[in-house]
């Protein structure tokens, strides 16, 4: 790269065949592009969105805690603004609302309903792997990245977390989208790009709070080493990015912790009503050291390494590994194969700061998901998953176009036989579910291993190595995700996938059996809070790997109700696609016409105690639903002088499940909740509805 003046950037020459920018150069390609490119790329595209689309209604409201507040939205603008549980505004879910504002307009447009809530989600994963897709185009070949795409769109976490409405979609678009802004800012030197990338990594805390920022070191770093212009003019770039970060995050987070507590809903998740401390705590640097104030742990434990074993091969783990790590180890062994065919001779080498940030991305959060001791479910780890395709994607190119020497093709030959024995083991995992899979992919491992070795090919030949090197690589995931699609997944905890042999089906657990979350709160099927409650209408959930309390009243594999009590880890049921908490959100007609009764002569038709358990009865009714404690009944939203204040003023009807104790609690969380539900008890009198022990707040007490 040269300059005629000092600051001055001349466009870097391109390689033959490189995508200029646009929406329609990366439908179109570029002028000299083979006849095949645009077809295959428009090909992927739209496998993918009948992937992530097919059968969506499977799922129902997924995650339910999530469906409620939408519906919250919906009617009530505030509501939407804070991501507020209930429509009354009582407390807010446990995240920024940016996710929940995509899906709210959707469901403001088509009204609320499964596929209104869903397909945003899907349009995202389409959107995530055509930007990938062109991040690797830009500089590689468009073999490369076709590669990269479809190893995105089949990785199973990513097919499961695109058909779903939990934030993680948003966030990998985000992410994705700022390392193809910043990549652009290398290649062109102009500041614009690289204050957009600030931009989406914002919103991408308003996504997910703290885990947006994983992706900065990389983005950074390579754009201190990479960009053209001078070291001073890059620093200033990035401090013009930085300034943009702080302005698209801080806006909201500025609003929240400057509008008077009484005049906004309690912040959940947090156990003063902040917001920062929810940023810094519970879903902040809680999720590394394990301490998270608010949270529940399993069996009692407290501090790192609570939910399951941390270290470098936690994420091959078959909790983890069957969700993402397909291609992980490839992807380990091809960085090192693209960093050295790339070579490292020119520091402003557009191909090598691809290479870099895709890397550097997958390393650092895979290190932080790896020793990370706080909350930690296996599908967190879709955001693993660009990294981990474009990384295979670039090094698989830079393989095949190497393929006249020896020593790349016997590279190719043992990686391609490392990626498909790993395969396999993956699916003997799942011993039970389609056995054949595993030995076709075996068989094309192979085969393909002997086929890269061959000198010189025909063009049969080469097309043939292909075909075979793409089903021992993608096979075993793409099996994977096709099974995830064919299964309804419900509740906060869901996983990709059959069952595998760490035990539970595809709810999807915390790992080495650790709960994958957990709650306290009434359970639609009537349950006290802390306790298992069966679900209403008698349909058994699918079960889950070291399943946690049985919020929401969900039952087990068998149809009997889950064990444990709220905010300590059961045992859930085996098999089957449905996540314990929260997974049920199906409430008896008669619950329904008791609810909706008079509702409008109240503020909330309703208190349960738990986010997940007030989310069903709350979609069943569409009518507001306090959500006692927040998420795990553990806030100190309200207390109990302040719900005692509300009875009084004739704001809540019903009281549900408030019968029996909540059990020892493993959280050192408020215990509000609890005293709530215990006065509750004692001083008005239970009757049983649909099924349900629910409290009648209108009525005068007992005593």
């Amino acid at each position: 790269m040269t300059s005629t003046t000092p600051g001055a950037v001349r466009p870097e020459p391109r390689r033959p065949g490189a995508v200029r920018g646009g929406l329609r150069s990366l439908v179109r390609g570029s002028a000299d592009a083979a006849r095949w490119e645009r077809p295959a790329f428009v090909g992927l595209l739209v496998a993918t969105g009948v992937l992530y689309v097919v059968n969506l209604s499977v799922n129902g409201w997924a995650n339910a805690f999530y469906s409620a507040a939408v519906q919250a939205g919906s009617q009530s603008w505030e509501a939407f603004f804070y991501g507020s549980s209930d429509a009354a505004n009582a407390i807010t879910v446990d995240k920024p609302p940016a996710f929940l504002w995509v899906i709210g307009i959707s469901v403001r447009l088509f009204g609320l309903n499964s596929w209104a809530v869903l397909v945003p989600e899907a349009l995202m994963g389409v959107a995530s792997v055509a930007v990938l897709y062109r991040i690797v185009r830009r500089r590689f070949s468009a073999g490369a990245a076709l590669v990269a795409g479809a190893a995105l769109a089949t990785t199973p976490v990513a097919t499961l977390m695109f058909r779903y409405d939990n934030p993680d979609a948003l966030l990998v678009l985000l992410t994705v989208g700022a390392i193809a802004l910043t990549l652009r800012g290398v290649e062109s030197g102009r500041m614009r790009w690289v204050v957009w990338a600030g931009v989406l990594v914002g919103l991408g805390f308003l996504t997910k709070q703290l885990q947006a920022f994983l992706v900065l070191p990389p983005l950074v770093g390579v754009y201190l080493w990479a960009s053209p212009r001078p070291v001073l003019r890059r620093v200033g770039h990035l401090l013009a990015a930085a300034a943009a970060l702080v302005v698209s995050a801080g806006w909201w987070v500025a609003i929240v912790e400057l509008v008077p507590d009484s005049s906004r809903p309690y912040i959940g998740g947090s156990q003063t009503n902040s917001f920062l401390e929810l940023t810094f705590g519970y879903n902040g640097l809680g999720r590394v050291t394990g301490d998270e104030t608010g949270s529940v742990v399993p069996g009692g434990a407290t501090g790192a390494g609570s939910w399951g074993s941390t270290g470098l091969t936690r994420l091959f783990g078959s909790d983890f590994a069957t969700q993402v790590a397909w291609l992980l180890p490839t992807a380990l062994v091809l960085a090192v194969v693209a960093i050295v065919a790339v070579g490292v001779r020119k520091r402003t080498d557009g191909r090598l700061a691809t290479v870099l940030v895709l890397v550097a991305s997958l390393l650092v959060t895979g290190l932080v998901f790896s020793f990370m001791g706080g909350i930690f479910h296996p599908y967190y780890t879709v955001a693993l998953a660009p990294y981990i395709a474009g990384v295979v994607g670039i090094g698989a190119g830079l393989l095949w176009e190497r393929r006249a020497s020896v020593w790349w093709r016997v590279t190719a030959a043992v990686t391609i036989a490392a990626t498909s024995a790993w395969s396999f083991r993956l699916l003997s995992e799942a011993s039970s579910w389609q056995p054949w899979i595993r030995w076709a992919v075996l068989a094309a491992g192979v085969a393909a291993t002997v086929l890269v070795l061959l000198p010189r090919r025909s063009h049969g030949v080469e097309v043939a190595t292909v075909a075979t090197v793409l089903v021992a690589a993608l096979l075993g995931p793409a099996a994977f995700s096709v099974q995830t699609v064919t299964v309804g997944h419900t509740g906060a905890l869901p996983s990709a996938g059959p069952s595998v042999s760490s035990g539970g089906g595809p709810g999807g657990g915390g790992p080495g059996g650790a709960p994958g979350g957990g709650q306290g709160g009434a359970a639609p099927g009537g349950a006290a809070p802390g306790q298992a409650g069966t679900a209403p209408g008698g349909g058994a959930g699918g079960g889950q790997r070291g399943s946690a309390t049985a919020g929401a009243g969900s039952t087990g594999g068998d149809g009997s109700a889950a064990g444990g009590t709220a905010r300590r880890g059961g045992g859930g049921g085996g098999g089957g696609g449905a996540s314990v908490i929260g997974g049920s959100t199906e409430v008896s007609s008669e619950v329904v016409a008791a609810l909706t009764e008079d509702a409008d002569d109240f503020t909330w038709a309703a208190a349960t105690v738990g986010s997940n358990g007030a989310a069903g009865y709350q979609l069943a009714t569409g009518e507001p639903v306090m959500a006692v404690g927040g998420y795990n009944g553990t806030d100190p939203a309200p207390t109990l002088a302040q719900f005692r204040a509300l009875v009084a003023d004739g704001t809540i009807h019903w009281f549900i499940g408030a019968s029996g104790s909540s059990g020892s609690s493993n959280s050192s969380g408020s215990d509000a909740a609890e005293r709530i539900a215990a006065w509750v008890a004692a001083h008005y009198e239970a009757q049983t509805v649909g099924g349900v022990t629910m409290y009648d707040l209108s009525a005068a007490p007992t005593s």
